[in-house]
């Protein structure tokens, strides 16, 4: 299965920071790719399509059942595998992309978001840095040993509405004590919106972002 994408090239000619976005369930690659013109030139930016069909429209990473509890509430095994599928696609673009492998983002919005702490987590040697907006640690599609992986090169931005309805803020206020354990550099704020994206925390993440190209 291979990813489909749409990509904003970089103003510079070789060795670009690379920015993977990862969009939420429902939603397609042009989502978070109107975020693109805003952020630093120097970037080149890859907006991928989730690989599974929603009906009538619209895409997911893996199906949600919404009425569940948090435990049941991902298809974990679907989730594992768009994982693995992100992760390779990092290899894939840094081969075919004059960009640097040593600086790829991670920048997802809900379900990406849930996606993109789990390929940071899970393949630390292939992410720098993560934008995680609206989304949450999902432990159970972590490998068993992630605790002994070295993250002292990874950093980590999440942000969430603290009247999100969708996915409870108390899920991604987790998030701080989870990382810290890790001996992960991280940054955690909370906006007074739902599930979306205000423009201060856009203001925000993308000021975090430029002091960690």
């Amino acid at each position: 299965m291979s990813l489909e994408y749409i990509t904003r090239p970089s103003s510079l000619q070789e060795n670009a920071p690379l920015l993977i976005m990862c969009h939420g369930y429902g939603s397609d690659e042009n989502d978070l790719f109107s975020f693109a013109s805003e952020l630093p030139e120097e970037l080149f930016i890859i907006s991928l399509k989730a690989p599974f069909k929603l009906e009538p429209y619209g895409n997911a990473w893996y199906a949600i059942n919404f009425d569940a509890e948090k435990g049941k509430w991902s298809d974990d095994e679907q989730a594992k595998q768009s994982r693995d599928l992100i992760s390779n696609f990092i290899d894939e673009a840094c081969e075919k992309y004059p960009v640097n492998p040593s600086n790829v983002t991670l920048l997802g919005f809900s379900q990406g978001s849930i996606l993109s702490y789990a390929v940071a987590l899970t393949y630390p040697k292939k992410v720098k840095n993560v934008v995680a907006l609206s989304g949450y640690i999902n432990p159970n599609i972590l490998p068993s040993e992630f605790t002994n992986k070295d993250y002292s090169n990874l950093s980590i931005y999440a942000s969430h509405g603290s009247v999100d309805q969708v996915i409870p803020v108390q899920w991604a206020q987790q998030t701080p004590k989870f990382l810290s354990q890790l001996g992960i550099e991280h940054a955690y704020s909370e906006f007074p919106v739902g599930h979306g994206v205000a423009p201060q925390n856009f203001y925000e993440f993308r000021e975090w972002l430029k002091k960690h190209l």
